[in-house]
């Protein structure tokens, strides 16, 4: 009978332990592999294997992150009407298990990416340090709060193109990268001035400063800015078509924006930008499109 009790408990301990991981937003890591599409080696099994290496550490140490930050906001969690459900804020994932996990996810991960290559465990352990000190007071800082979050994702297109030791690859995308990762990093701090309304203070110190005013128009101005930035890497980057046929792709790139801020300042979404840019069917045909006609320029033209 006691071996019986204690499986389902293992067992319901590993399925909080996953959870608590986000396998789901590992789609973010996709950002990792920017460099080995956009520096046309999407083609070479070699360094689609280093990429392919690359974005399963970034997964490993971004779980380590995630299990590091809510054991840090746990208390806070608890207050908020969603995060009270994560697996360590409703008490189904025992405090022991998730830091052993979480200092495993992040030594395992930055001391694989060293043995792969240097600069990449260099960053890594970077992404790591940044997140924690998001936890441990950045996220309490006016702005800041959002340049941390912003900084993970043009480091992830960093390590892929350290990764795969690139050639071509314009530097325009990781200034496109910024301020996309600004944009969605702003709404997503909107949706939660929003939702938890006079509230928001205790869950997170900096929201206290922020009004709706500031947050409509930052997210403009950082959509204008990559936008622009995007238009700019069409005919400069060094690796595309004489004859600028990457333009064709600014129309799409321009109404998939549009897109996301109808459905920030219209629908009140952004508190989950990983859902919205999956289940929203005119979003996704926009990113589809765009997809197809990059490939076809940086592939099939000379």
């Amino acid at each position: 009978m006691r071996d019986q009790s204690v499986a389902p408990s293992r067992r319901g301990t590993l399925a909080s332990l996953v959870e608590a991981m986000r396998p789901l937003h590992w789609a973010r890591n996709a950002f990792v592999l920017t460099a080995l599409v956009f520096d046309k080696k999407l083609f070479s099994l070699h360094w689609v294997l280093r990429a392919g290496l690359a974005f399963a550490l970034f997964c490993l140490v971004a779980s380590g992150v995630y299990l590091a930050n809510d054991l840090l906001d746990m208390e806070r969690d608890r207050q908020h009407p969603v995060k009270k459900y994560r697996p360590l804020a409703s008490g189904r994932l025992p405090v022991a298990v998730a830091v052993v996990a979480a200092v495993f996810c992040l030594a395992a991960g930055s001391l694989l990416g060293l043995l792969l290559s240097p600069l990449l465990g260099g960053i890594l352990a970077l992404y790591a340090l940044v997140n924690v000190a998001y936890s441990l007071g950045l996220k309490n800082v006016v702005v800041l709060d959002a340049f941390a979050v912003a900084s993970g994702y043009v480091l992830r297109v960093a390590a892929g193109a350290v990764a795969i030791q690139v050639e071509r690859f314009s530097p325009w995308l990781y200034v496109f990268t910024g301020f996309f990762a600004m944009m969605v990093s702003l709404a997503k701090r909107r949706h939660e001035v929003l939702l938890l309304t006079e509230k928001a203070g205790s869950h997170r110190a900096s929201l206290n400063s922020y009004n709706l005013t500031f947050f409509d128009q930052t997210i403009s101005i950082m959509a204008g800015g990559a936008i622009v930035v995007y238009a700019l890497y069409t005919f400069f980057a060094p690796n595309l078509p004489a004859n600028h046929a990457m333009m064709l792709t600014i129309p799409l790139a321009a109404f998939a924006f549009l897109r996301y801020l109808y459905l920030v300042y219209s629908r009140g979404e952004g508190g989950a930008p990983d859902d919205l840019f999956w289940t929203d069917r005119p979003l996704v045909v926009a990113v589809v499109l765009w997809g197809a006609v990059a490939a076809t320029v940086l592939y099939l033209m000379p």
